[in-house]
């Protein structure tokens, strides 16, 4: 079998340069929509360049929102402050090759202001501030995350020009684990695979899912940031492709009535010497007493953390009861009607977070896992007995059922201000409070279709 292909050094990246095998570097960040954003650079600039020093970028790009447009209320960024620049500062860790673009190498940056020091609301600084919470309690986090998608034959050129309606799912029925369907849509999914394997993931396989043309790919798990870094790099990669076979795919977390996309995370902490201090094997459920104060944290804050693994309008029309989605703040031991589902053994012994959708900003909901789990860690927070049976028919309390709702405990949260300061807390409710404006004043297709003759 051949090995996947690790990450690139500068050096190596240096010599490719040399001999035409690498023209373009991409230095990229995700954004707060969770979109890869940045500069296609010449290579030899960025080897004798901007591998040092960074590329600058205008601050805007943390202060907008989906649509691009400049909108008000961001003390970082606005009209008044020029919108002047930022740093990305490439992280050569990172530095890959991106097999389905010719001659192209990406790195992810971290954004400084000109002076130097990181700036806050970016996602990723957002995760490593987490990052080094743990390292004060002597822990490393793994992290694995499942996206879904829904692919279509439709390429997205066509599907703006049909304003998303009247596409043609790439199958005709649910095709959960089918393998005759799925087959149709293996031409695609396998430049999907061999690709993020180029670019030196380590990818476990595919499975279909219950919507029409809806797929999982997963991905071997990994430290905290490193797989955040890698689904960016996938999910912008797998629409890239998508788009090379004339198809189209959405991330969205609920594109129809059907099943909508997830994107459960798992993660599990480990001490900086490897030792699984999740697991216990004489302990009920072989659950540690950190690993039940770890859930216990999960569930105190969860409603009040649910913005950043539900960031959008869309987000919330995924919790429906009896949908695989969850509505139920609980935690069972494999059971998949609860919020948290606790799996695994050993090393392996870990939370499934069932809340976030295809839409999150995976630094984002990762940072509030951690955040939660610290709150339970850090205060000693006593675990609930296991639920058993069905979550959704249960009284216990609700995921947030709008954005309004979700942002409203968000601000009122002092869990949130303390773990990721003010600063990032109110830069992130007045995006959420910019698209709650959005929606409120948009007439849909459903008022014109009941009101237009009938009201």
């Amino acid at each position: 079998m051949t090995p996947r292909t690790p990450h690139l050094t500068l050096t190596e990246l240096t010599d490719a340069v040399a001999m035409g095998d690498i023209d373009t570097v991409i230095v990229a960040f995700t954004d707060m929509q969770g979109r890869l954003v940045g500069k296609r650079l010449s290579a030899r600039l960025f080897v004798e360049d901007a591998a040092s020093h960074g590329a600058e970028c205008c601050n805007y790009l943390l202060a907008v929102d989906v649509e691009m447009n400049t909108v008000d209320g961001y003390a970082m960024s606005s009209w008044e402050r020029g919108y002047g620049d930022m740093a990305m500062m490439p992280d050569l860790t990172t530095l890959r090759r991106l097999p389905w673009l010719p001659g192209t190498a990406m790195v992810t940056a971290d954004l400084h202001w000109l002076n130097e020091t990181p700036v806050a609301p970016s996602p990723r600084q957002i995760l490593r501030g987490q990052l080094a919470r743990l390292a004060e309690h002597g822990l490393v986090p793994s992290v694995a995350t499942e996206l879904e998608f829904l692919v279509f034959d439709d390429g997205y050129r066509d599907a703006w020009k049909k304003g998303y309606r009247d596409l043609t799912p790439a199958s005709d029925y649910n095709i959960d684990y089918s393998i005759l369907a799925s087959t149709r849509m293996e031409p695609l999914l396998k430049d999907i695979r061999v690709g993020m394997e180029g670019a030196g993931m380590y990818c476990e396989g595919v499975k279909g899912e219950c919507n029409l043309g809806q797929q999982e790919i997963g991905f071997r798990y990994d430290t905290a940031l490193v797989t955040c870094d890698n689904h960016s790099i996938y999910k912008n990669g797998a629409k890239e492709i998508a788009d090379a076979h004339g198809k189209s795919l959405t991330f969205m977390a609920k594109f129809n009535e059907r099943e909508g996309n997830s994107c459960h995370i798992h993660i599990s902490l480990r001490g900086t010497d490897g030792s699984a201090v999740f697991a216990d094997p004489e302990a009920e459920h072989g659950m540690s007493k950190m690993f039940r104060h770890f859930v216990a944290g999960q569930l105190a804050v969860m409603r009040e953390l649910t913005l950043f693994s539900a960031p959008n309008i869309n987000s919330y029309k995924r919790y429906v009861a009896d949908s695989f989605a969850p509505t139920a703040i609980a935690w069972g031991l494999d059971n998949r009607t609860c919020a948290l589902r606790v799996v695994g053994r050993g090393l392996g012994m870990r939370v499934e977070n069932r809340v976030p959708g295809g839409d999150v900003n995976q630094y984002l909901a990762v940072s509030a896992l951690i955040a939660a789990g610290l709150h339970g860690i850090e205060n000693e927070l006593e675990l609930e007995p296991a639920f058993e049976g069905n979550a959704y028919a249960s009284s216990t309390a609700r995921v947030p059922a709008t954005l309004r709702e979700s942002a409203d405990l968000f601000a009122a949260s002092t869990v949130a201000r303390s773990a990721f300061g003010d600063e990032v807390v109110d830069h992130y409710l007045n995006n959420a409070r910019i698209e709650v404006a959005a929606y409120d004043s948009a007439v849909t297709d459903w008022e014109r279709t009941r009101g237009f003759e009938r009201l």
